[in-house]
């Protein structure tokens, strides 16, 4: 498997045959350089969204065309943007499994917000999530946008990760320390790695708190467009 961060709450996730997008944010990107956007998305298989802001939604629509692939999420958004844009869809909610071509992936709670802007107004979009993605012996929670949560404490112990991806950046989300709690009241992770930060001044450039909070475990600061294999 392979965990490549394309910036911010972006990822490429290579595993079992399959290329996942996690909220490929390619569109002012300011950490992500142009001429790396098409190596970022090629061979992509599906795109998963986990709410709809736009730096997670804002490029979905157009490489759901271009790459000829389904957007995968909450079912309410993906009923939006099957409907209104055309594009192929697999919509499921909290609670469920889909199966991607060997890769199951299993939607789980987040609590943050989620809107998006049409001509009209500023509308809500379902609701934020997270995944817990399964394959190849490896459990990943990819946390989306988040803060910390009671409901951590069951999708740990009901999905045993030992790999997460954790929004940590603070301002928007839980921050570096917040991130470091949560992971060691809540999950056993073997892997961590942050995101969510380093975009904006306004955001945590480092994530040396979570590093140090989380001794044990392999904190790994990920670099735009560098795999990590696990």
């Amino acid at each position: 498997m392979k965990i490549i961060w394309l910036g911010h709450g972006s990822f490429r996730i290579e595993t079992a045959g399959q290329t996942l997008l996690i909220d490929p944010w390619l569109t002012g990107n300011p950490v992500l350089p142009e001429d790396q956007h098409e190596a970022a998305v090629a061979g992509g298989t599906h795109i998963l969204l986990t709410h709809c802001h736009f730096d997670h939604v804002a490029d979905l629509v157009p490489l759901s065309k271009k790459l000829g692939v389904p957007a995968v999420g909450q079912y309410d958004i993906m009923s939006h943007f099957g409907e209104k844009d055309g594009i192929e869809t697999v919509g499921f909610n909290k609670g469920g499994t889909v199966d991607l071509n060997g890769v199951k992936v299993s939607m789980v709670p987040a609590s943050h917000s989620t809107t998006f802007q049409t001509p009209e107004d500023l509308r809500t979009g379902g609701t934020e999530v997270g995944f817990m993605i399964r394959s190849e012996g490896h459990t990943v929670y990819v946390s989306g946008d988040t803060d910390i949560m009671a409901d951590m404490d069951w999708m740990g112990d009901y999905f045993k990760p030992d790999i997460g991806i954790l929004s940590a950046g603070g301002h928007f989300t839980m921050d570096m320390a917040g991130a470091a709690y949560a992971a060691k009241r809540y999950f056993s992770f073997k892997t961590v790695i942050p995101c969510h930060y380093r975009t904006f001044p306004l955001l945590e450039q480092s994530a040396q708190d979570l590093i140090d909070g989380l001794p044990g475990v392999d904190v790994i600061e990920p670099q735009v467009m560098q795999a990590i294999e696990v």
